[in-house]
């Protein structure tokens, strides 16, 4: 009770009122979208690797490269969404030179990974190549990343700038250079990834010489391997074995390029220096134009070597390079089975995967739809809240007294966002619709439905639409909505609308609103409220910053008062 009384939603506890964190399954647990809120747990990425391995449970891991523009950045963190709600065990993030890519730039690979991770709850892997590289930019790198949270590293050599291979002073020559640096200088804290190549790297002298170069990577102290893309599943399982046999030991993941398009094959092949096999060239030379007969070609043709490589036995999980698209791999996933959108939710906002944030498992309800900014807006703080047992002196028992929105910009374009709310508002009552639009998922005037406002990008909740005839009616008279939840008094964790956490618990919350209404309305509220209290609760604010909210919306919004009613049960 006091934790709700502060405005702030428990953790789930189970029928005995302890925390429940154990009882999972290994799959569960390891999954990075659904993490166990338990500081001590071990759960590093190879961990999580370890345990599905002794339990048998396949897995898949996606990768992606940093987006050239801002409006690119946006789509890609809308991607991760998507694609991390089918449970991959992690992803991992491209290094390219020319962009940049240790920098604060939103397109950056540090930034996308880090935002990744802090953001979208994604374990996430950040590619770093050492060449024409000092020591000391490397380590600020490494350093970098840990401080955004990042744990985890693919260490490569990369490519020469020029035609011909040119050592740089006071840096490194090889990938097997770079996995010493770090565990030199950052000791066990990163979990380091290596390339593996199934036929031999391009300028190995021979297959064999390039084996006993990815043992050294390994021996130095990479703990899995990915290796590089293949046309046909016993290339892979070849490899497998000879990596096995000169003593190669940890996990060792297929790298799957489902073929999507003729010229994006063509490109992929000449960087990689492979050659297509004959059998798939005769097939896709008469479909070269029709992209999308060459899609489901390739997602045939990968779910089949797929299904090879996991029927073998030897292969726990697969990895997948997306391209940044989405369609061909999830399709992929699909056929075979490990594609499992999980309801179930490990708590009631979206988890961040920073360390530090591991055991939050306190925030404000009147910021659940806004997670990404609530993320941002904390991103400082050295504690959370962690109901009345937290320090009271902490930062993090201060007044939210400040309001960020995420740095990137809403997921709809501004042409999508005016024909949502409107290219002229003529009135108040003009207002009023979008946010009645919003809550009714109606069609406006022009036939657009409102998908978001300026303080929810996301799709409503479940559970609004217990409320959404009541939120319906004080939407259409002017107090608008832009958070609630209904109350619950003891619904199981497992209820599909208002569950969460693990079974065998129970969830309990309070009836909340919180909207925008005029000032004589706060004047009467006022009078009514005080009739009610100790059982409600409210807070009314009349401070706004129309900068913030880059909207059309925000220049009516901001004359009313913002009120939140909190309902005691």
């Amino acid at each position: 009770l006091v934790q709700e009384q502060r405005g702030f939603r428990s953790s789930k506890a189970d029928s005995s009122g302890a925390s429940n964190s154990s009882g999972e399954s290994s799959k569960e647990s390891s999954r990075c979208s659904t993490p166990v809120l338990d500081a001590d747990r071990s759960d590093r990425l190879r961990d999580k690797m370890r345990r599905r391995i002794e339990s048998g449970d396949h897995w898949f891991s996606l990768e992606f490269f940093p987006p050239r523009t801002a409006s690119g950045a946006v789509n890609l963190i809308s991607r991760f969404d998507r694609m991390g709600s089918g449970g991959p065990l992690f992803i991992d993030i491209t290094w390219h030179p020319a962009g940049d890519p240790g920098s604060d730039k939103e397109t950056s690979s540090m930034m996308i990974a880090s935002t990744a991770v802090n953001y979208c709850g994604l374990e996430s892997i950040l590619h770093l190549t050492c060449c024409n590289q000092t020591k000391d930019k490397i380590t600020g790198y490494l350093g970098k990343a840990k401080h955004l949270g990042l744990k985890n590293i693919m260490a490569l050599r990369g490519d020469p700038v020029g035609a011909d291979w040119e050592e740089e002073e006071g840096g490194f020559n090889y990938a097997v250079d770079l996995v010493k640096h770090i565990r030199s200088e950052f000791d066990d804290y990163f979990d380091i990834c290596v390339a593996g190549y199934p036929t031999g790297h391009p300028e190995a002298e021979s297959y064999q010489q390039d084996l006993r170069h990815l043992k050294e990577k390994v021996d130095a102290g990479a703990d899995f391997v990915i290796t590089q893309l293949f046309f046909r599943a016993e290339t892979f399982l070849k490899f497998l074995d000879d990596c096995r046999t000169i003593g190669i030991t940890c996990p060792i993941l297929p790298g799957i390029f489902p073929i999507q398009g003729y010229q994006s094959l063509r490109q992929l092949v000449k960087l990689s220096k492979l050659e297509v096999p004959e059998e798939i060239t005769s097939i896709l030379e008469p479909i070269k134009d029709n992209d999308a007969a060459i899609r489901n070609y390739g997602i045939q043709l990968a779910v089949e070597m797929c299904r090879v490589l996991l029927d073998s036995g030897k292969v726990p999980g697969l990895h997948f390079y997306t391209l940044n698209r989405e369609v061909a791999t999830m399709e992929v996933l699909r056929q075979l089975g490990l594609w499992t959108e999980d309801p179930r939710r490990p708590l009631p906002w979206a988890v961040s995967a920073h360390p530090k944030r591991k055991v939050e498992d306190v925030r404000p309800i009147f910021w659940a739809s806004r997670p990404k900014s609530y993320i941002y807006r904390t991103q400082d703080w050295d504690d959370f809240p962690n109901g009345r047992w937290g320090n009271s002196s902490s930062p993090a028992f201060g007044e939210l007294n400040d309001y960020y929105l995420f740095y990137l910009k809403s997921k709809s374009s501004k042409e999508a966002l005016l024909q949502m709310w409107g290219e002229e508002l003529l009135s108040e009552e003009s207002v009023f619709e979008v946010f009645t639009f919003y809550i009714t998922a109606q069609s406006n005037r022009c036939g657009q439905k409102v998908l978001c406002l300026p303080w929810n990008d996301e799709p409503l909740a479940q559970e609004t639409n217990l409320l959404k005839d009541e939120l319906e009616k004080v939407n259409r008279r002017g107090v608008l909505t832009i958070n609630s939840q209904p109350n619950i008094n003891g619904k199981p964790s497992t209820d599909p609308i208002v569950g969460w956490g693990p079974a065998g618990g129970y969830v309990y919350q309070k009836a909340y609103l919180e909207f925008f209404t005029s000032s004589e309305n706060v004047t009467a509220l006022l009078k009514v409220l005080k009739k009610y209290e100790p059982r409600v609760n409210y807070h009314i604010v009349n401070v706004c910053r129309p900068c913030a909210l880059h909207s059309p919306v925000c220049v009516c919004v901001c004359a009313r008062v913002r009120v939140c009613v909190c309902v005691c049960v």
